[in-house]
């Protein structure tokens, strides 16, 4: 795992990544050959040929991105990939040819544009079944065992396997179940005294403590002696959240607040949050006002009431504050004050209301709670009062979500969508957890980035 933006990203799609950049470089770089034989040089140094070549390796990088073939759910299906592949070349093809028509200057001669796309994708479809071959040859991957026996020698090995990036294969565990209770997943390899011969007899490559009560349990000689043989020594609840992206619920302790890395902002970070954010909100209302006074007509002639809509939401340290948003259900649609989220086909969405909401449109008027101080633009989520306090009743350490301002947009929303039961808001706590331990510029702009990749693809609205 590489540390980028204060987030973990596997290393073999990393390099996934930068040789399929190279791919698309090389096939650029041979179709210009072809083209322009010994004036090759002429044509890239003093016709801009350079500039002009990498705009097309840009924007097939981001539709590669954009079309998922960077998740970990794609990168097994051979046939998906292949489909993908077609369709990023097809949208490289339209938005070059858009970007020409704006800038005429920057067009590539028709004939090694051409060529470069079928040579790029042919290259990029062999390269992608030889990585597949790869990244699944067991003589490739890292042997791992858990050293304890706590709910994260469940979860942690579930979410391996959702990773094949990640080159790990879990083989189970060493030591007796905590509180008497024998886990399902995965076999036992053996008791703590025998770590050694375990470690031998499994060819074990990494070895991760996840043991609740490591004061009296932890064989610390032992995993000193294996560490100095060569054999990494890791803490399951960082390898959790270095996987995921997210805090492991059911390992916190209020001591783990306490005495970890993150959970105290620092002045300037304030600083910085609140002039991003204020920056963020007065451009983005400068761009989006034509838009804005379109929907607020549109709101009105399609159903009675104020297109913009006013709820109480929990702030910093649980004060209330007013959130604007656009009107997108009926006048009414609460009646009770009972605030119910949206469901499925939810009758209580106008025809204009489904159309912003699926857009994520509906969410602009909170340029104004930017704009004043009551949120952030990146942040968790702020919720109403009713189900701040219902949450907090039953989600363990939910109150530390509010410590930071909340905002539009956060790691949590980036990674979960609508959310609806207790289930899932937990979920999402552990993605704001990870954000406020770990927050800084570069995470910021890695959310941004993903932001716009869901209000582009449309995910996650209801």
């Amino acid at each position: 795992m590489i540390r980028l933006f204060n987030v973990y990203f596997p290393g073999r799609m990393l390099l996934l990544a930068a040789t399929e950049a190279t791919l698309i470089a090389l096939a650029q770089l041979a179709a210009m050959y072809a083209w322009f034989g010994s004036d090759t040089e002429i044509a890239l140094v003093y016709d801009h040929g350079a500039i002009k070549t990498a705009i097309p390796l840009l924007v097939c990088m981001l539709c590669m991105y954009y079309y998922d073939l960077y998740d970990s759910i794609l990168l097994c299906n051979e046939r998906e990939v292949v489909v993908r592949l077609v369709q990023v070349l097809g949208t490289v093809c339209v938005v070059s040819a858009l970007t020409y028509y704006a800038f005429p200057g920057l067009q590539l001669a028709r004939g090694p544009f051409v060529m470069s796309i079928v040579l790029g994708g042919l290259l990029l479809t062999i390269w992608r079944k030889l990585f597949y071959s790869l990244n699944r040859s067991e003589l490739l991957l890292q042997r791992v065992a858990l050293v304890g026996c706590n709910s994260l020698v469940h979860d942690l090995p579930a979410e391996v396997a959702k990773r094949p990036e990640l080159g790990f294969t879990v083989l189970g565990y060493l030591g007796a179940p905590e509180n008497g209770r024998p886990l399902e997943d995965p076999r036992c390899l053996g008791g703590l005294d025998d770590l050694h011969s375990v470690v031998k007899r499994e060819r074990l490559d990494r070895l991760i403590v996840a043991l609740s009560d490591r004061r009296d349990s932890l064989p610390i000689w032992c995993l000193l002696d294996l560490k100095a043989r060569g054999v990494k020594v890791l803490d399951g609840a960082e390898v959790y959240e270095a996987i995921t992206g997210k805090v492991h619920l059911d390992s916190l302790c209020p001591s783990w607040f306490l005495f970890s890395d993150g959970f105290a902002v620092s002045s300037p970070m304030l600083l910085y949050k609140r002039l991003s954010s204020l920056v963020l909100s007065i451009a983005g209302l400068m761009l989006a006002a034509p838009l804005m006074v379109l929907i607020a007509i549109a709101i009105r002639l399609d159903s009675k009431g104020p297109a913009i809509f006013r709820q109480k939401r929990v702030g910093l340290d649980g004060k209330l504050f007013t959130l604007f948003k656009f009107r997108s259900m009926v006048m009414n649609a609460d009646a009770g004050g009972a605030v119910r989220p949206a469901e499925q086909e939810d009758r209580r969405i106008t025809r204009v209301g489904r159309f912003i909401r699926r857009c994520r449109l509906d969410e602009l008027p909170q340029l104004f709670n930017i704009l004043r101080g009551d949120m952030y633009f990146i942040g968790p989520r702020p919720f109403t009062p009713n189900l701040e306090e219902s949450f907090a009743r039953t989600i363990p350490f939910y109150a530390q979500r509010g410590r930071i301002k909340p905002g539009a947009t956060g790691w949590a929303q980036v990674h979960r969508g609508y959310c609806v039961s207790v289930e899932d808001n937990a979920e999402k706590l552990a993605y704001d957890l990870f954000y406020i331990r770990h927050m800084s510029v570069g995470l910021d702009c890695l959310i941004l980035f993903q932001t716009v990749k869901i209000l582009l693809l449309g995910r996650g609205a209801r």
